[in-house]
């Protein structure tokens, strides 16, 4: 009968790991705390509020089942080998066996939440794609990029939402801001922050050479609510236009696109997507409390370009990632290292490899 011990060992270990990471003692805690507030006969007297509680509450309770449901296989698992030693009943074994590399596949899996460790990692991301040096071409690649993450985040089962976008002059996008919905996006997403570089054969040139282009991305938590940002409405200067681009039969009748400019900073936020001109002054609020939440941390740090600042300007020199689909195919990551030659698969959102590389490579220089 195999001895099965060291692993259902390094499984309990494992076990363990996972109730600090996920911090299940003081989860269990804080449901019992939602519960209370949910169980309120006025909760959704607020509705903002009441999503807030019912998120955190549900987001929480998955991570508690989930690691009941581990310890709960693993000590089935440990019982049922404990008496297939007993009895010397050796048929036993192929499903012990089985059964412990499920686990530790699920381990493994679940490791990875350890890695998101940053204080807003389990927000929403607001994202900013800008094309860059390369004319057309990086207004594409721009257009490319925003393509790329959609698809990633539909794999993910995250949403996105398309707040605005500034069409190129011929082809493209000049820029364009959306928001990964859904838990961890920001952790995930936050490592894609910097200059992205595309070479490949231009599909704008009359001759088809070579052409190199440059899009950057600015990725920031989404918070819907900070008491550390104040806004004083004289500080704001809001500007209406009419939409431009797809968006349903509102785009270009009225005028319910939304700019705020927030004057002391210089951040402006826009938002033409929605239905109205009250729901996108909404919206950019919205964003804009995350841009200066984000001023602010970087501020504080004062280690802005370092750290978590702007994505630097989407030229040559700059980039975090090349994407070579000409001489030869190559993605490669510049930080960790990580690359693959099946570009067409990373551009269609194939992106958890390089994601996770980063995190790890993050973790590792800490």
């Amino acid at each position: 009968m195999r001895d099965f011990s060291d692993e259902i060992a390094s499984l309990r270990a494992r076990l363990a790991e996972a109730d600090q990471y996920l911090r299940i003692g003081a989860g269990r805690h804080r449901v019992r705390e939602l519960e209370a507030i949910a169980s309120a006969p006025d909760l959704w007297d607020d509705p903002e509020r009441a999503r807030t509680v019912t998120t955190e509450l549900a987001n929480i309770q998955a991570d508690l089942d989930l690691w009941d449901e581990l310890a709960s296989r693993l000590d089935d698992a440990a019982v049922l080998d404990e008496l297939a030693h007993e009895e010397g009943d050796e048929s036993q074994e192929a499903e012990i066996a089985d059964a412990l590399s499920s686990l530790s596949r699920r381990f493994s899996e679940l490791e990875l939440r350890a890695l998101f460790a940053g204080e807003w990692d389990d927000n929403d991301a607001l994202c900013e794609v800008h094309s860059g040096e390369g004319g057309t071409d990086a207004q594409d690649w721009g257009e490319m990029l925003v393509r790329m993450y959609r698809r990633w985040a539909e794999r993910r089962g995250f949403d996105v939402e398309i707040d605005e976008v500034s069409p190129g002059s011929e082809a493209g996008i000049q820029s364009a801001t959306f928001i990964v919905k859904g838990r961890y996006a920001y952790g995930w997403m936050r490592g894609e922050q910097g200059v992205h570089r595309l070479v490949r054969m231009s599909p704008f040139d009359s001759a088809h050479r070579r052409q190199t282009s440059f899009a950057s991305i600015d990725v920031t938590p989404m918070i819907e609510q900070s008491s550390d940002v104040v806004i004083d409405d004289k500080d704001l200067r809001i500007d209406t236009y009419r939409s431009s681009g797809a968006g349903g039969q509102h785009v270009n009748v009225t005028d319910s696109a939304v700019r705020i400019t927030h004057l002391p900073t210089g951040i402006v936020v826009s938002c033409q997507n929605e239905r109205s001109q009250t729901q996108n002054k909404a919206r950019a609020m919205q964003v804009l409390v995350a841009k200066l939440a984000e001023h602010q941390r970087l501020q504080q740090k004062a280690e802005l370009d370092a750290i978590a600042g702007s994505a630097g300007q989407a030229a040559m020199g700059n980039q975090i990632r090349s994407y070579v689909q000409a001489p030869y195919q190559l993605v490669k990551d510049l930080r960790t290292e990580h690359e693959t030659g099946n570009v067409e698969a990373v551009l269609d959102g194939d992106l958890d490899a390089f994601m996770e590389a980063f995190l790890r490579w993050e973790r590792a220089a800490t």
